[in-house]
Parts: C-alpha cells; structure tokens; sequence
C-alpha cells in the first residue's frame, strides 16, 4: 500500500536528492502498512488535543507563507474522518493566507505535541466558506474572545506522522498547572499539619 503523504511530496527534484545522499534505497520499495487518506482515532485524539497548528500556503509568484494559527484546545475541528474545519479570526488583516488560498487551494499543515514529541503533517485542499450554518455552530468557540470573518473547510488530501528526533518538549501553563497540582497539595497538606502542630504547641505551653 503506497503511502499517499509521499507520493505527493517526492517529486522528481525531491528522488535526485534522495539517490544523492544515498536515501534513495530506503523510499525507493516502501511501502505503508494502512492508508493515510482517513483519520483514524489516533489522529483524531491528537487534532483534538492541541490549541495550535502551523499553515503553509504559497503565492502566485510561488513565494511559500508559514503561519501559526492558534487558539483554544481543540480549534481545528473534524468534521469527519476525511474533512476538517477551524474558525479564521479577525487579525491583522493582511489575509496573505487567504490571498494564497483564492489562487491554489492547496496547504500543508503541521501538528506539533512538544511534550510527548510528536508531529504530524497533513496536505489538504482548502475551501473558505461563510460563517453560517452547522458549519458555524461545529467551530464555534463561545468563551474565546475574538471575532471569527469566515470558516476555513479542509478535505483531506493525505497525512503522515514525523519522527521525534529535534523536537524540543515545550509545555503550557496548563500542562506546568496539572504537573505541579500534586506538589501543590502536598504543600498544602504539610502547612496544615503544622498549622495543627503549632496549636498543640501552645497548648501544651499555656498548661
């Protein structure tokens, strides 16, 4: 089963740099153990778990655009095992993303859990439509404080997991705030112990 991540993303400049540095081998008979054109669970529970994601797109003069597109956990949305959405809020109003998306639908994204140092890539095609309809009520987020000017609708095109090497674990203050609740308890715990020893102390003195 050929791995569809792959087929789009080696080209031919792409297999002269592989034979180059000896690569070649490796990709030359490869072959997937399942496809990678349908979300299974595991990529759903990822997708859902972040609160950030990096979109390229490219110019009509070929020019490639990198942006960080972030916000509350869970902002890229499934709509189902082939198809995501996520919510384009007002910002800046350069629109270079979706000046680039007018002229050639196509993107790559990339998915990035720091701590657990993992990261996943996803080539789509991309459709902006109006904020309405059930597509509305799928991205909305009614405690994030920002305006949202259109739904940005991704079809599947192909997904591929990266290896872990070079990735920095990064954490949230959500992520520090569940690691340290523990030793905050026991904090608390020990303070109330010597709250509770401080006392029969006085007590034992004032007899």
């Amino acid at each position: 089963m050929p791995n569809g991540f792959l087929d789009i993303a080696m080209t031919p400049s792409v297999r002269a740099e592989q034979q180059a540095a000896g690569s070649d081998r490796v990709y030359r008979t490869y072959r997937a153990d399942r496809a990678f054109d349908r979300f299974t669970a595991n990529e759903v529970a990822f997708i859902a778990a972040r609160d950030s994601f990096y979109m390229a797109t490219a110019s009509e003069t070929g020019w490639p655009y990198v942006q960080h597109r972030g916000g509350p956990r869970g902002l890229l949305k499934l709509v189902d095992d082939r198809t995501l959405a996520f919510a384009d809020y007002l910002g800046n109003r350069q629109y270079i993303s979706a000046g680039n998306l007018a002229a050639d639908a196509r993107a790559a994204l990339i998915l990035v859990d720091y701590p657990a140092r993992a990261r996943l890539k996803i080539y789509a095609h991309v459709e902006m439509v109006p904020i309405d309809g059930d597509l509305a009520a799928l991205v909305a987020e009614p405690d994030y404080k920002a305006r949202p000017e259109r739904v940005f609708v991704l079809r599947l095109a192909a997904f591929d997991w990266n290896c872990p090497r070079h990735i920095t674990p990064r954490y949230t203050e959500a992520d520090i705030a569940v690691a340290m609740a523990p030793l905050h308890d026991r904090v608390a715990a020990l303070e109330a112990e010597n709250e509770e020893l401080r006392a029969r102390l006085a007590n034992v003195i004032g007899d």
